[in-house]
């Protein structure tokens, strides 16, 4: 009788000035491979801090056989570093069937990657897999969505109860699932990927710097075939936003804008993306007169709606000047597209 190899798992921990945390990340996905095939990857992302220095003496101070440290020469954002690991695959060279993404500030449980490619083993036509992650409070997050849309951008902008209920098919957050359901997508924090879904798809598009990135890979892999799933047995612990800052953020920084506009205008066209942009105005613009009216905190960081607006308009000016020039040279002009890049 004939022995089947049990299926291989890389797991990559991104790194970006966390060391510290990187370091725990690893020791806990180290303990939920124990019994599992592969190998624990930690990427730093040109920290420029002394980050790879430090992982790497941890590397050695705690004998993980299994673990190694790559360095990036540059810090070119999510998608990038993990795609960094991704190409080169297992220490021995070989690709892995499947693909456990772990931020540096999260931490699986004993049995989180077991279950997660027990859920992708059992379903074929799963390409993507993502945990039930919770805070260090032990407060439960939304990891699970659908797909952004127009109606979805007006939803969750105008924040009122009335226009949920009327957009319930659009909201973007779902109710988080009890067991094992398919959804649109699912958050990065801990995420397992089909080696086999990558060689068709491809990875990460790298003109996301950060945020929309698994987005983009999720939407991407629907439309060859590939779903993904939300498997809540499967929990690891997630502090949230510890590289990039965003719990605190003074003012949402442009690469988040970037990132947006990107996503749409490469999933859906240019005037799809202008119309999202108008929709989240709207909701925002509302919200807004309500907060105003009921003496109700906005949320939201200084000039969101304004830097918006500005950010979108000159993306279209840009588009705009690009498409005379094309034209002027005899270029092409009814198919345009932003190329990979332009939001930034």
């Amino acid at each position: 009788m004939t022995k089947t190899t049990p299926p291989s798992i890389l797991v990559i921990v991104l790194n970006y000035r966390t060391a510290a945390l990187s370091l725990v990340a690893a020791q806990h996905a180290v303990a939920a491979m124990e019994g599992l095939r592969g190998a624990v990857r930690i990427v730093d992302n040109a920290s420029g801090d002394g980050s790879a220095e430090i992982i790497e003496a941890g590397i050695a101070g705690a004998g993980w056989e299994r673990v190694s440290l790559i360095k990036s020469p540059r810090n070119g954002g999510f998608g990038a570093g993990n795609n960094l690991a991704m190409r080169m695959g297992l220490p021995d060279g070989s690709a892995p069937d499947y693909i456990y993404l772990l931020n540096s500030d999260a931490k699986p449980r004993a049995d989180a990657i077991r279950l997660l490619m027990e859920a992708l083993e059992a379903a074929p036509e799963a390409g993507i897999a993502g945990s039930r992650t919770v805070g260090a409070d032990g407060v439960l997050h939304r990891t699970a969505f659908r797909f952004p849309s127009i109606l979805g951008e007006f939803e969750g902008s105008v924040r009122t109860g009335l226009f949920t209920r009327l957009l319930r098919d659009w909201v973007v957050p779902l109710p988080v699932p009890e067991d094992t359901a398919r959804v649109d997508w699912v958050a990065g924090a801990s995420l397992m990927l089909r080696g086999r879904m990558l060689d068709r798809i491809g990875l990460f598009d790298e003109t996301f710097f950060l945020y929309f990135e698994e987005t983009d890979l999720c939407l991407r892999a629907a439309r060859e075939g590939w779903h993904a799933l939300y498997v809540p047995q499967s929990e690891a612990e997630h502090l949230g936003s510890v590289s990039t800052g965003m719990q605190s953020w003074a003012r949402t920084p442009g690469y988040w804008y970037d990132s947006r506009l990107h996503y749409y205008v490469q999933n859906h066209g240019r005037m799809y993306a202008v119309a999202a942009t108008l929709s989240r105005a709207v909701g925002e613009t509302i919200w807004r007169l309500r907060c105003g009216l009921e003496n109700k905190s906005r949320r939201d960081p200084p000039g969101f709606l304004r830097d918006l607006l500005m950010h979108g308009a000159r993306c279209a000016l840009r588009c705009r000047s690009r498409r005379k020039i094309r034209l002027a040279d005899g270029g092409p002009g009814r198919n345009d597209s932003l190329a990979a890049g332009d939001p930034t």
